[in-house]
């Protein structure tokens, strides 16, 4: 503890009344740790590249846009064990975002929209060529879009004439291991867009991507409604966080 300043008298003695009611000089606080924590981590990222970066990095400097003063790394590495990866953070619903104790509805809404943002590029990547040509650019989109997924999903992928992307919708959401498939509704809708191909896609939110009877079963309906109606069924792929499942590589369509 500082002690006051030494007060004397007349007399050239010490006032120790005086003294002790002198003022204490202000303790100093320590600058917080992080202080200019956000200046070296974005001069990192100009010098060596974001792909240098860890995971949670890139994702503090995602949060610097919605929390503009502060420590973000504790809620970056937060958010990462939650949801296991970046890819499953940026995957996440806003209300699950949202749950995380430090996540706002503009952090969240920021989140949501990169994501949105790279989904965008990736359609736009499988849009501009046959897709047939373009697999790797297909498989990555597709991933991106469902891997992370809390609920099954059952989306179709309508290609025209050259087996380019006309269009991509979600025909139906289930839960969290099932969603309802209606052959008929796939292939009227293929119609309506004049669609000469479809591919199906669903995810399996166990992460596992191995397609199960039922899917094996779904699909076989789907082809032999679309067959009639001289409609080809290209593949079925099935979404999972630790990979992607073809049915056509599988040696099942």
């Amino acid at each position: 503890m500082d002690r006051p300043p030494a007060v004397e008298d007349a007399s050239g003695q010490p006032d120790l009344w005086a003294a002790a009611a002198a003022p204490a000089k202000p303790r100093r606080e320590p600058a917080p740790h992080y202080l200019g924590h956000r200046d070296r981590l974005r001069a990192r990222a100009l010098a060596g590249g974001l792909a240098a970066l860890p995971d949670y990095e890139v994702l503090e400097l995602m949060l610097f846009r919605a929390i503009p003063r502060g420590d973000v790394k504790p809620l970056a590495k937060q958010l990462i064990a939650r949801f296991g990866s970046l890819g499953g953070v940026l995957g996440a619903s806003l209300e699950a975002l949202k749950a995380v104790p430090g996540v706002g509805a503009a952090v969240a809404l920021d989140l949501k929209l990169t994501q949105e943002a790279g989904l965008r590029t990736g359609r736009e990547a499988v849009a501009r060529r046959p897709v047939i040509s373009s697999w790797s650019a297909l498989l990555a989109y597709v991933k991106a879009g469902l891997a992370h997924e809390a609920r099954e999903q059952f989306r179709v992928l309508f290609l025209d004439k050259k087996n380019q992307l006309i269009g991509d919708e979600v025909m139906n959401r289930g839960t969290v291991d099932h969603a309802p498939v209606y052959p008929r509704e796939v292939v009227r809708r293929a119609l309506e867009l004049s669609a000469s191909a479809v591919i199906l896609v669903h995810n399996h939110p166990s992460g596992d991507p191995t397609p199960s009877a039922a899917d094996v079963d779904m699909t076989r309906q789907v082809i032999e409604a679309a067959r009639a109606l001289r409609i080809a069924v290209h593949d079925h792929l099935v979404v999972g966080r630790d990979g992607v499942a073809s049915f056509k590589a599988l040696g099942l369509i």
